[in-house]
């Protein structure tokens, strides 16, 4: 099934899989196929479930990875899989912010148990 954002357009545009590759979303070609697969990227507000979709500059991404939602625009399609500061110049993060993590200090969080309590327990076996 294919999106709008998918067309096989002539220019500076890239399959999907590989572009999360080179941006260094996922860690190789075929995790990203993997991913693509069971729809959990959307394409301009358009789900995907092929690899070869193409994105160019401008096209928008949504994707939930690492209990997050990201959603990245494309600024260049890339050339290789680089390093890091190579792979960020890619695209520009417009993900919302994550939630603030729980105080340290103060009331601890439910469902954890204090720190140290482990240690506790197993002095008193």
């Amino acid at each position: 099934m294919r999106a709008e954002g998918c067309m096989n357009e002539t220019g500076a545009r890239q399959r999907l899989d590989k572009w999360l590759w080179f941006a260094r979303i996922l860690k190789s070609r075929t995790l990203a196929q993997k991913f693509i697969a069971t729809g959990a990227v959307r394409v301009d507000k358009a789900r995907v479930t092929s690899p070869d979709c193409r994105v160019g500059p401008g096209t928008v991404l949504t994707f939930a990875l690492n209990q997050r939602i990201r959603v990245l625009r494309v600024l260049d399609p890339g050339v290789r899989r680089g390093p890091a500061s190579e792979a960020r110049a890619l695209y520009e993060d417009l993900s919302p912010e994550p939630p603030p993590k729980p105080e340290t200090l103060g009331e601890p969080v439910p469902g954890t148990r204090p720190r140290g309590s482990r240690e506790v327990a197993r002095r008193r076996l």
